[in-house]
């Protein structure tokens, strides 16, 4: 099937959608919330109550390649890559409908979650009839199977969930997604501790993964893969490889992939911004992915959805350089940026003699000011994509072997941190 063809199709299942073509009335409905540009899209419903359904599709690659996969999508949506984020407050008894359209068995864990039901009865590993364990977790049977997982949200924090049942086939495929837990403070809180206040306009996800594109070409064809020949060739966040890493939610060029995995964000200010942001680090492939956000800590507050005090309850977050997400792993941090030296072209120049103009070369970030808020003229034939007088910085696995598209360089987990000016601004 072409990319066009795709497309129209995803935009015909999702006016269905917009008319009411959906579950039956009374059928608790969970909904994303109205996409900004970059940032956390919440699925969210009232009651905790949620359908994730199996389906099949495509993703689009950087290096022009579409790759089967398969994944987690809410209800009667069509497929995504990665399944939608679930967010829900703590105390809440999280449901979660699993309906299965594949043609072999599949299943939900959910990592860091205490007391899963499945189907109302503790959730236990299955094994086939010679005793060997053929899933983590109770399945949902191929070709229309369904099973009903259950469990308290009693602990706040950053999740993963995802295939319990040949998880080395089926999470490499697509099967898996992020869980976050509001807690009882409230959502501008990422754990119940005064220090972990943020900015909720800016909350951001960053869920790590790889694709080997010949296990997928096999399980495509309805081969047999062998998982000792695995070999990684594009590595993404949110589902995206760079540079599409940096286009907007629900970009239309990759309809599959909807999250933006830009962190968008002001200067700190002690009145009219004084709150971090917060970054969510998820980690769903085999290997550590050691992410780094270039020129900026992070405070590292919870790892693995526990915020991290000391015995007596004191705070022992701190700040860390590169972040080392490993399989599994969950990483909570909280990012700013300051204008400490606040330079200005007339009261505090920059103290550097800007090189000749023939010396120099524009980087297509650059708005021809090295002044924040500032764009000025630049060369005849320069390209920029800066907007409004902004800064990048480049966020990305210091893996160096793994920036890249099946050969194709400075792709893969990378993406940037974009720095606007201070309100009011005239940034789209």
């Amino acid at each position: 099937m072409t990319t066009r063809l795709r497309q129209a199709l995803y935009g015909l299942l999702m006016l269905a959608l917009l008319v009411g073509i959906g579950p039956a009335s009374g059928t608790p409905v969970a909904v994303a919330q109205t996409a900004r540009s970059s940032g956390i899209v919440c699925t969210t419903n009232p009651s905790a109550t949620f359908t994730l359904t199996t389906r099949t599709g495509y993703i689009n690659l950087p290096d022009g390649n579409t790759l089967y996969m398969w994944g987690y999508s809410e209800g009667n949506k069509p497929f995504q890559h990665p399944g939608p984020v679930l967010c829900v407050n703590e105390g809440d008894t999280v449901t979660i409908v699993l309906h299965n359209t594949l043609p072999e068995d599949v299943s939900i864990i959910f990592p860091g979650q205490s007391n899963v039901l499945a189907n109302g009865a503790p959730a236990q590993p299955q094994f086939d009839a010679g005793g060997h364990l053929v899933s983590l977790t109770n399945v949902a049977a191929k070709n229309n199977g369904s099973v009903t997982y259950s469990f308290v949200a009693d602990q706040p924090g950053t999740y993963l969930y995802m295939s319990g049942t040949n998880p080395q086939i089926q999470v490499q495929m697509g099967l898996f997604g992020a869980l976050v837990v509001r807690p009882a403070m409230g959502a501008n809180y990422a754990y119940n501790r005064a220090e972990t206040e943020f900015n909720p306009d800016f909350e951001y996800i960053v869920l790590l993964s790889e694709i080997d594109p010949l296990l997928h070409l096999a399980v495509e064809a309805g081969q047999t893969y062998d998982v000792t020949q695995y070999r990684a060739r594009y590595f993404m966040i949110n589902g995206r490889s760079f540079p599409d890493t940096i286009a907007p939610n629900y970009a239309s060029w990759v309809p599959n992939q909807p999250y933006s995995a830009l962190v968008r964000i002001r200067p700190r200010d002690p009145v009219d911004n004084p709150l971090p942001a917060l970054v969510r680090y998820l980690g769903v492939g085999p290997e550590i992915y050691p992410f780094h956000p270039h020129g900026n800590n992070g405070e590292i507050i919870a790892r693995d959805g526990r915020v991290l005090a000391g015995p007596a309850a004191e705070d022992t977050s701190f700040e860390k350089f590169s972040i080392p997400v490993g399989p599994g792993q969950t990483w909570d941090a909280l990012v700013w940026w300051e204008d400490r030296d606040h330079y200005d072209p007339v009261l505090n120049p920059v103290p550097v003699t800007p090189p000749n103009e023939q010396n120099a070369a524009f980087g297509p970030w650059y708005s021809g000011s090295p002044y924040l808020g500032r764009q000025e003229a630049l060369p005849p034939g320069t390209i920029t994509y800066n907007q409004c007088g902004e800064y990048y910085f480049m966020a990305h696995n210091h893996n160096l072997a793994q920036l890249v598209a099946w050969g194709v360089v400075n792709s893969g987990q990378i993406t940037w941190t974009r720095i606007d000016p201070p309100l009011p601004n005239t940034c789209p």
